[in-house]
């Protein structure tokens, strides 16, 4: 049998990609590196290489799933208003747009981000997102859009609004007809709770 090369564009990219395909198709149950490197077309020991378990593949994953997430929000607050309104509403939609494209992606990451072997690296991209948020919201009741509290108190009904509106929508929970303006009512929503008082 005649070995495969080892060489190879960007491995590590490649490895994560494919492992997101497959995570997204068949769940995390189905990865496995020696898999992963026969679709690539490199040797069985190619990926230990940039990943020496399953688990650090995974964690790769979660850790490159939290820095789209940020960066999804930070885009989607580029060109916005200076409003609390039209900041919250943007992020609101690019975090429930990344949530329901990424669905699978999004379990693995938040299930990586608690489990004690997380890395360092990964618990420090994980709050990335919420720090956005969080800072949102802090910049609002600086400017006396929202309502005075201890921010983690003021931020949590937003954001179990939020995940809680994605995971109905990701199950097929929600009637296609409540989908769009089911999401402009929970945004809705959120901004009545943070009005000052």
């Amino acid at each position: 049998m005649k070995s495969r090369p080892y060489h190879h564009g960007d491995l590590p990219a490649e490895l994560l990609a494919r492992a997101e395909q497959t995570l997204r198709e068949r769940g995390s149950g189905a990865l496995s590196l020696r898999e992963l490197a026969r679709d690539i077309g490199v040797s069985p020991a190619a990926p230990s290489r940039h990943f020496k378990t399953k688990q650090a593949l995974l964690d790769a994953l979660a850790l490159t799933g939290f820095e789209r997430l940020a960066a999804a929000i930070s885009a989607a607050q580029e060109g916005v208003g200076e409003t609390f309104a039209e900041r919250l509403d943007a992020a609101a939609r690019a975090y429930v747009g990344f949530a329901v494209t990424n669905a699978a992606l999004l379990d693995l990451m938040f299930s990586a981000k608690h489990s004690p072997q997380a890395s360092a690296a990964l618990g420090a991209t994980a709050h990335l997102w919420s720090e956005q948020l969080l800072e949102l919201i802090r910049d609002g009741q600086r400017r006396g859009e929202v309502r005075q509290g201890e921010l983690e108190r003021v931020a949590l009904p937003i954001f179990a609004a939020l995940h809680g509106y994605a995971g109905l929508t990701v199950s097929g929970l929600l009637p296609p007809e409540v989908t769009g303006p089911g999401l402009d009512d929970v945004i809705a929503s959120a901004l009545r709770g943070c009005r000052p008082e």
